[in-house]
């Protein structure tokens, strides 16, 4: 009994006192999570050096851009060749993409050498190796007469100004080809291919072996952008928001990044983690000094690391009784391969002996354990050390995108990672344990050719989608001489619609407002005013002192879609029963004030006091208002209810409001123009070009309902088939051309019908047209205002579209940002070219060489979209150049300005 218990107590206490033995000597190898962490953070500092402009030259971490923008999304096709170059042997590889979106892919390859006087020779040598075997693959293959587009995994440093070109910045794993560093790599390898002749292939893209790594794994799974490959060498890739890269122009979307981590460390930033076995196999590297990291995690070092560790522990005696053979002290002569093989799980021990014995040693069992502890240690810290600068990627990416919890895929490769039995669990463990809020999963490549066919693929077809989407927006673009033509015909409409003899056919009616006079800062007193011209209604009391200020209390109320479309009766109880309410919040019931009435729809004006409504707009169709004088509509309402009595002194439109706002501060205020829901403009026309109304003196406001402009078909040649479809589906069909073009209310509908168009031809959100991208409004003009916004990353700009139900891509964003900025910009240069022919028509009136005036300006477009007010503004300084026009904000026009024009109205009556 005694005799069992002494041999189970040496069973297990001889490994046990092996392993205390190995990591006493190995201590500073053994990395604690804590210092994991530290690695991390200054992994994330480095990478912040090498992205921007001013540190990049001196950050050893070069955050190279690869110029590859966007990954897989499942739609590519096609048959691309694939070169892969990166260690011992060249890799060709056929790639066919299957077209009907199963992700089918189907590869032939074949492997080719590359002796090591070629990978020491001179760098032609090296292009015609690469060329020959090229053509060779394709003799193979019979297709050598087919032009097939090729793509170059090329696993070296390189810079890169765009994705078919890549100088090369030096070499690494053992690579020494001279006349190559400097050079561009593909343009070489174009040389050589035409210097074997008998191919024709053009080479497309240029990456690296990560950048194909996550490619490759990107086309099985849509959530991976990390790539990263632990073999001969070792390297990490993901998808940067372009905002962040000071080499690159471009703020929107996302490009991929190599960040060739192998030369973390070269600055001395892990020195203190740094041994002395790391310090000697260093120096005795090709490269000392350089790709420290790659040195401490990759496969062309890690055999060598065991073999410096394994020598000094014999020549300390605590391995293989002290006796170093000549074969240990040879350099290389322990690879990464036997690592693997020594960790295995059930023959590790025996292949140790093995591989011991072939190193001319005589080792023990305890010596076995002992070795086999010390590969652990070794590889345990290389998935350590990859691990902790993933996590620093991770992090980055989670906090580039503002997530608590990041979910992502990480493509992986190597043949460290692929072969050795525990690297891939030690590392996965370590990633989840370093950040635990990202859910990370983890997917093997095929290859690295798989990856660059796929990048080639993804080249074409954006290059395919960016010519579709260019012509399909080509309509909107209008040149310069386009928006010229449109200011003069807008002029022309201006004209035929004072006279009288083409009034009744003039598409800008010109409607006469009986607004004779301007604000001149005399005005006082206290004023009721209404505000009818979208789904509210306001209520204004307005008291105004003369020259001094303007005091305005007001209320909201939401008109229900039935009073809009209901009956002339339920449209004006309703206004009657607000305008009631709001008496009676103000305690006014009692008080009768003089009131001005802002209604922003067409009106023909006999008086400053009758308006028969022309024709509804802005969504509105009550029945039997059309052709009804509002005025007398509203006193019919407001006897109905029989509470109060109101003296109605003005109409008027929003837009002369606004005007006579800003004319109360600025006296060279003399248009007004509204850009929101609707668009209208008025101004101060000559009384003499106005044949509608008698007398030749002065001035009037004219209201030039400009919105109509284009119903006599003068615009349809710059109608496009979106806009057609948006008047389609209008209440008002062939009505209101012009403003369906700038109006808010129809904007977002106009990108909404393109959306569909480009998604039903497969060019956006996969090709997948969901409900609610069906529905008629989802898509308000407000999203063009925030998707425009400078300052709204695309991250914002797809939680947008994701409220809207369209789950989209980066690329899908990057797309309708593009399709909001062409549809906005129409609509301020056609806004910009009606205003000129207005300014124009002031000047000439005045016989002026030059015009110097304000305008007035309300709306939402106008206030809340961060370019259209400077499109406009630009567009009316090209097309008038004599004009010098200013344009002023207007605040409170339907209540300020509706009681200034009613104080004008009543001091003219009392002078008449």
């Amino acid at each position: 009994m005694l005799a069992l218990h002494w041999l189970w107590f040496k069973f297990f206490e001889c490994p046990d006192k092996q392993i205390k033995k190995v990591d006493s000597f190995l201590y500073a190898m053994r990395l604690s999570d804590k210092q994991l962490q530290d690695i991390s953070g200054r992994f994330r500092v480095e990478m912040e050096k090498g992205l921007s402009a001013k540190s990049n030259a001196t950050a050893t971490v070069k955050m190279l851009p690869t110029h590859v923008l966007s990954t897989p999304d499942g739609s590519e096709k096609g048959e691309f060749l694939a070169l892969d170059l990166g260690g011992s042997s060249l890799e060709v590889l056929r790639v066919k993409l299957s077209a009907d979106r199963k992700r089918n892919v189907e590869m032939k390859s074949h492997t080719y050498s590359i002796p090591d006087a070629v990978i020491n020779g001179r760098g032609t040598d090296l292009f015609n190796h690469v060329a020959r075997s090229l053509k060779d693959f394709m003799e193979r293959n019979h297709i050598s007469n087919m032009k097939i587009p090729l793509g170059f995994t090329f696993s070296f440093p390189c810079r890169q100004s765009k994705l078919d070109e890549g100088v090369l910045l030096s070499w690494s794993k053992n690579y020494n080809t001279r006349g190559v560093q400097g050079m561009d790599v593909v343009e070489s390898l174009r040389k050589a291919i035409n210097r074997t002749g008998g191919m024709d292939v053009e080479v497309l893209a240029l990456v690296n072996d990560t950048v194909g790594t996550m490619m490759s794994c990107g086309y099985d799974d849509q959530c991976c952008e990390v790539g990263v490959t632990v073999g001969t060498g070792t390297n990490a890739c993901y998808m940067e928001e372009l905002r962040h890269i000071d080499q690159v122009e471009g703020d929107d979307g996302r490009m991929c990044i190599s960040t060739e981590w192998g030369a973390f460390g070269d600055d001395g930033v892990l020195n203190n983690f740094i041994t002395d076995f790391d310090r000697e196999n260093d120096a005795a590297s090709s490269n000392p000094g350089n790709q420290i990291f790659e040195k401490m995690v990759s496969g062309l070092y890690m055999g060598e690391l065991v073999r410096i560790i394994l020598l000094k522990m014999t020549k300390k005696g605590l391995l293989f009784n002290g006796q170093v053979s000549d074969t240990l002290r040879t350099k290389g002569k322990f690879q990464t391969k036997q690592i693997a093989l020594i960790e295995e799980n059930e023959d590790g021990l025996r292949n140790t002996k093995e591989i011991l014995v072939d190193l001319d040693l005589n080792p023990s069992e305890e010596d076995c354990i002992a070795v086999q502890h010390v590969c652990t240690i070794v590889s345990f810290r290389s998935a350590n050390l990859c691990a902790a600068a993933l996590a620093a990627i991770l992090t980055r990416i989670r906090q580039n995108r503002k997530l608590k919890s990041l979910r992502t895929t990480v493509g992986m490769d190597g043949t460290v990672y692929r072969t050795h039995p525990q690297y891939s669990r030690n590392l996965h463990e370590a990633v989840r344990r370093l950040v635990p809020d990202c859910r990370v999963e983890f997917m093997l490549s095929e290859s690295s050719g798989k990856g660059v066919a796929m990048v080639t693929a993804v080249a074409q077809r954006q290059v395919m989608q960016r010519q579709q989407i260019s012509e399909t927006l080509a309509a909107f673009k209008l040149s310069p001489e386009q928006l010229q033509e449109v200011r003069d015909k807008m002029k022309i409409e201006m004209e035929r619609g004072l006279r009288k003899d083409s009034h009744s056919t003039a598409s800008v009616k010109m409607l006469p407002t009986y607004v004779y006079n301007m604000p001149d800062g005399t005005e006082t007193g206290k004023y009721l005013a209404l505000d009818l011209g979208g789904t509210n209604f306001q209520v204004h009391v307005v008291k105004i002192r003369s020259g001094e200020s303007v005091h305005t209390d007001n209320k909201v109320y939401v008109l229900p879609l039935e009073v809009m479309q209901g009956n002339q009766e339920e449209l004006f109880d309703h206004i009657v029963q607000c305008i009631s309410d709001f008496l009676d919040c103000m305690g006014m019931k009692n008080t009768s004030l003089p009131l001005g009435f802002t209604f922003s729809f067409p009106c023909r004006q006999t008086g400053i006091d009758k308006g028969n409504l022309v024709c509804w707009t802005k969504g509105f169709k009550a029945m039997d208002c059309e052709g009804n004088d509002v005025v007398d509509m509203l006193r019919e309402a407001i006897k109905r209810r029989n509470e109060f009595e109101l003296d109605i002194v003005a109409v008027m439109n929003d837009t002369v409001g606004t005007m006579m706002t800003c004319a109360y501060d600025d006296s060279k205020c003399q248009i007004g123009l509204i850009a929101g829901t609707g668009s209208n403009v008025c101004y101060m026309e000559d009384m003499q070009n106005i044949e509608m109304v008698e007398g030749d003196e002065g001035r009037m406001c004219v209201n030039t309902e400009w919105g109509g402009f284009g119903e006599n078909g003068c615009i349809d040649d710059i109608q496009t088939q979106f806009d057609r479809e948006v008047d389609e589906g209008s209440l008002n069909i062939g009505k209101q051309r012009f403003e369906k073009m700038i109006g808010g209310m129809y904007l977002g509908e106009i990108v909404r019908k393109i959306l569909i168009d480009l998604t039903r031809r497969d060019l956006l959100f996969r090709g997948e047209i969901t409900e609610k991208l069906k529905t008629s409004g989802i898509f308000e003009t407000k999203f063009l205002s925030q998707i425009e916004s400078d300052r709204l990353a695309l991250l914002q700009v797809r939680s947008i579209l994701q409220h809207l139900g369209l789950d989209s891509t980066c690329d899908d964003s990057i797309i309708v940002k593009q399709v909001c900025g062409t549809v906005s910009r129409r609509a301020a240069q056609l806004c910009g070219a009606g205003m000129a022919a207005i300014v124009e028509k002031i000047r000439e009136n005045r016989g002026l060489d030059h015009l110097d005036i304000t305008v007035g300006v309300d709306g939402t477009l106008y206030k809340l979209h961060p370019h259209f007010s400077r499109i406009l503004n630009e567009t009316v300084q090209e097309l008038a150049p004599k004009c010098d026009v200013t344009f002023v904000l207007s605040e409170d026009g339907s209540g300020k300005g509706a009681a200034l024009i009613t104080d004008v109205a009543q001091r003219r009556y009392a002078e008449m």
